[in-house]
């Protein structure tokens, strides 16, 4: 998909209204494709007979070890680091609490999905800032459980970004590595600036986020939000309707402000009357179909 896309960039350019279409678009295709690979993958380790952690029902684990998560990210992403920069920082685990172990019921391969992606961003920054050092500054996480939110933090001293850049960093397409040349088998350890985007969504189909803050000249911090309460990590799913639709036909509305800085984006508005001038359909007349 995205080499498709970026084919498709150099093919026939880009400006910023087809991007925020394709952002859209991509945000709930790839929601979608989650959430069937966990129905899908989920009922083959309940019923197909596929050998699995034994304390887990399928995929879901009810006491997910949240330092194991961090553990099994963090070697994996070290190895392909190692792979390609010769070299990785460390890691330091701090716990709010003090104790080894955090649990709470949760997809363990989610949680390491997410913090892969971070560990490989962190991981090549701290590299390339630190490239003249000898020894490479540690990587920090932190995981704090509260009676609604368990956090996990992660800090690097990578060099950051400009404040500027923090909002692009979840655009699919974006990345601060050079881009790589498509293969079809290894995948590289950054370039296509996919990780984020995705492990934001997997983040937030069950109801948490993904948050970052940087610090441009010393480092990054990446804040990872996720439900301790079962009953509050719905699914977050799109819905589809006549309002869905009128968004890929939406103009967007010349800002009222008199600069174009990046806080006032989320505030712009759409005009989404459709091009064959049919009246507007209110909420109320929406039905949103599942």
């Amino acid at each position: 998909m995205a080499q498709g896309v970026i084919e498709m960039e150099d093919t026939y350019g880009m400006d910023d209204k087809i991007s925020e279409r394709i952002q859209y678009f991509l945000d709930r295709f790839y929601m979608n494709r989650i959430s069937i690979r966990m129905l899908l993958t989920q009922h083959a380790a309940l019923f197909g007979n596929i050998s699995n952690h034994p304390r887990r029902i399928g995929h879901i684990d009810p006491n997910c070890d949240v330092i194991e998560c961090v553990s099994n990210a963090f070697k994996a992403a070290r190895h392909i680091c190692e792979h390609y920069h010769m070299q990785a920082p460390d890691l330091d685990i701090v716990t709010a609490e003090g104790s080894k172990i955090v649990d709470f019921v949760y997809v363990p391969s989610h949680i390491e999905h997410i913090l892969f992606e971070v560990f490989k961003n962190a991981m090549r920054a701290v590299v390339e800032f630190h490239r003249d050092k000898m020894e490479l500054p540690k990587l920090k996480i932190i995981v704090a459980k509260g009676q609604q939110d368990l956090t996990i933090k992660l800090c690097d001293q990578g060099g950051g970004v400009p404040y500027k850049v923090q909002d692009k960093l979840f655009q699919y397409m974006y990345s601060t590595a050079p881009r790589p040349q498509y293969t079809g088998h290894d995948s590289p350890l950054a370039g296509y600036g996919y990780g984020l985007p995705l492990s934001r969504l997997y983040a937030r189909y069950f109801q948490g986020d993904l948050v970052v803050s940087s610090m441009e000249g010393y480092g990054t911090d990446v804040y990872l939000y996720l439900k301790v309460n079962s009953s509050e990590a719905n699914e977050c799913l799109p819905i589809y309707n006549t309002t869905t639709s009128r968004m890929y036909e939406a103009e967007k509305v010349v800002s009222d402000w008199s600069s174009s800085t990046t806080w006032n984006q989320s505030i712009r508005t759409y005009c989404t009357a459709v091009k064959s001038k049919q009246p507007m359909i209110t909420d109320k007349s929406i039905i949103s179909i599942q």
